[in-house]
């Protein structure tokens, strides 16, 4: 994580909660500078219209402001009372102390303006990331937070890794598979910290199974799945998912494939690449589809495209601008999602 001085946060005690409900700035706050006052101008406009949407919604994490500004090249996401906040690593052309002093502008301003005490903004510097190192430990904190989406409950950690547990541009796909699960056998592959296993548990799916390869993520979706209550018929296998299916004789009416750009681990004979390997990797699931069923495919690469022959075999529909929140409206390149059937 990016270490920052306190000087350059606007400290005071967190007051009371305005309309978009995160606390009131303190009433002197510190003077920003000219830029920090006009990224405080951004992050109050997107505050005013996003923040009614969540309210609604019930939702507690979402993003407030995605690199609106290209000057100021950050990720800001609410999380309940807490702002994770990414730097997006400035292009070689750009002087390294101007990139600082705009990062530093920034994040004076971001506690003022939510109303947030700094010790409650995490801040990382988010890099192209190669292989497994996205998932790698950034901290050892261990300290997760209990957020919520709609009517389930998860768990975060904002500190430990790149990532939180917690991939906010899928919410819409996680309530889709919540609404379509009802008496399903739900499967869900690179289920990661499996809050899509948990949304479809709430819908009443008749059985779930999750497959990921990293331990550390599978203890998580444990975690998550007992603090909903939901433990008997929730299945956790600890894989490599094109070896689980090629194996696997089972049969489920919605299955859901989030798949990294890349993988690799001591358990994986050579390296997952989502481009060259997703012809295998549907073919596999869609054998396990049951009749009627719905398979539902996503991945952020943003070169990605889908082989032809996908579209050949199967009835193929791409849903992406149905997967998108408000908050991710100005991202549409955020991932793509297709809905796949049996022809």
């Amino acid at each position: 994580m990016i270490q920052v001085e306190p000087r350059q946060f606007v400290t005071g005690e967190r007051g009371e909660r305005n309309d978009e409900g995160l606390a009131r700035a303190p009433s002197e706050p510190a003077r920003l500078s000219e830029g920090g006052q006009m990224f405080a101008n951004r992050l109050q406009k997107n505050l005013r219209q996003l923040g009614k949407w969540a309210r609604r919604d019930k939702i507690e994490c979402y993003r407030l402001y995605d690199a609106d500004m290209p000057e100021y090249a950050l990720a800001v996401d609410i999380y309940g009372d807490w702002v994770h906040v990414q730097e997006y690593a400035a292009p070689k052309s750009i002087d390294p102390a101007k990139a600082q002093a705009r990062l530093f502008d920034a994040l004076a301003a971001i506690p003022q303006t939510l109303g947030v005490a700094q010790e409650r903004v995490v801040v990382k510097r988010r890099e192209r990331q190669a292989g497994k190192k996205q998932y790698e430990r950034q901290s050892s904190e261990g300290k997760f937070l209990e957020v919520g989406e709609g009517d389930v409950r998860l768990l975060v950690n904002l500190t430990d890794y790149l990532d939180t547990g917690l991939f906010l541009d899928h919410r819409p796909m996680r309530l889709r598979i919540q609404k379509e699960a009802a008496g399903k056998r739900f499967l869900n592959l690179f289920c990661y910290t499996a809050t899509a296993t948990v949304h479809a548990a709430r819908g009443g799916a008749r059985s779930t199974t999750s497959v990921d390869l990293s331990k550390t993520y599978l203890d998580w979706a444990r975690r998550n799945l007992s603090l909903n209550g939901f433990s008997d018929k929730q299945r956790l296998v600890h894989g490599d998912v094109m070896e689980w299916l090629r194996e696997d004789d089972g049969q489920y009416e919605l299955i859901f494939i989030d798949p990294p750009t890349f993988s690799n681990s001591k358990r994986m004979e050579g390296v997952f690449d989502v481009q060259r390997d997703h012809v295998e990797l549907l073919d596999l699931a869609m054998a396990r589809l049951a009749p009627g069923g719905v398979l539902y495919f996503s991945n952020n690469f943003r070169k990605f495209e889908l082989d032809e022959s996908v579209q050949a075999r199967y009835a193929v529909e791409e849903i992406t601008g149905e997967t998108l929140d408000p908050d991710f409206a100005r991202n549409p390149k955020i991932h793509r999602a297709w809905r796949i059937t049996v022809r």
